[in-house]
């Protein structure tokens, strides 16, 4: 009977195995309660969709709610702190961008928190282009040499919007500045969206947005797209052309969105916790979602995005020495 049993056990173990994954995260006393995905900008910017996309799913893969927070100011700098002082439990989270994991710890020597030191890398949750938009109302230009051209003719005259101090589309810009001999104003805000609204109300020029910020403004014609800062041109809009097209060779830029924890996560939580972020990412009605708006969705392993998290830092470090950028 024992041995009946036994085999009888055996035969059902496949069709328990979603029971067993779902009882194996759940050791060790997580999740216990709701998580809190921490988004260091304004709702309806990269982080805020990517927190929000992990978090819909998420909920319905480790069975507790969780949550997407918007926390904003100082770009990043806010959140960032919530993040570093918060028990490192699994129950807090952070999607931030490359300028808060990245950007931030080249910029500014007295950053409110260390984005290696402090935080337990999750994932790179994906990554995008950033595309040169501007006002088709209040710039006269369909070409971004018809964009240098116009600049030039009116030095100091034209500003552009960031979604804050030290981010992607920033640096991006300010390289674009010297590379072209341009002169143009920063105008930072608490976020992408922000940024894309004031764009479209004319109260700024142009801006160097993340693509899925703006490709619905493209789309509507509410901004004019001029070049995008890939390798390639990306599907989502295939007539705009890249940044060595456009004439500017070596000018590759991409910007990403990651998911951090607190420093000190057990590995067999920041396991659990990878996996259940990037099962979130990789799912069919999420991943179809967000490359649909210009997203890649890359969810790789914390040793992988750890390592690249290092070199943007690195990268970005010598780009800012070399334009001579200081922190506003």
């Amino acid at each position: 009977m024992h041995r009946r049993a036994l085999l009888t056990g055996l035969a059902a173990a496949p069709l328990a195995l979603p029971f067993v994954t779902t009882a194996a995260r759940a050791q060790g006393g997580w999740p216990s309660r709701p998580v809190t995905i921490l988004v260091p900008f304004v709702a309806g910017g990269p982080s805020d969709i990517v927190a929000r996309a992990i978090a819909n799913r998420m909920s319905q893969v480790i069975g507790q709610p969780v949550v997407a927070e918007n926390r904003a100011g100082a770009n990043g700098e806010v959140a960032g702190r919530s993040l570093a002082r918060a028990e490192a439990d699994g129950h807090t989270l952070m999607v931030g961008s490359i300028g808060v994991f990245a950007i931030n710890a080249a910029l500014r020597p007295d950053l409110g928190y260390d984005p290696v030191k402090e935080f337990s890398p999750v994932t790179l949750a994906v990554s995008t282009p950033n595309v040169l938009v501007v006002n088709p109302e209040r710039v006269p230009v369909k070409t971004t040499a018809e964009l240098v051209e116009w600049l030039k003719k009116n030095p100091g005259k034209a500003s552009y919007s960031t979604s804050g101090v030290g981010s992607s589309d920033q640096m991006t810009t300010e390289l674009f500045k010297q590379r072209t001999g341009t002169d143009v104003a920063h105008v930072p805000y608490r976020g992408g969206a922000a940024a894309a609204t004031d764009l479209i109300a004319g109260n700024v020029q142009m801006s160097f947005q993340n693509l899925p910020t703006v490709s619905g403004h493209i789309q509507g014609g509410r901004l004019r797209a001029l070049m995008v800062t890939g390798s390639k041109r990306h599907p989502t809009l295939p007539d705009v052309p890249t940044s060595a097209e456009a004439g500017l060779e070596d000018f590759v830029v991409t910007s990403w969105q990651a998911v951090m924890a607190p420093a000190g996560l057990p590995q067999p939580l920041l396991a659990k916790l990878s996996g259940a972020v990037t099962e979130a990412l990789r799912h069919p009605d999420v991943k179809p979602r967000l490359e649909q708006i210009g997203f890649d969705v890359v969810a790789n392993s914390p040793e992988e995005y750890r390592a690249f998290q290092l070199a943007e830092i690195a990268r970005w470090r010598e780009v800012i020495q070399r334009a001579g950028i200081k922190p506003e």
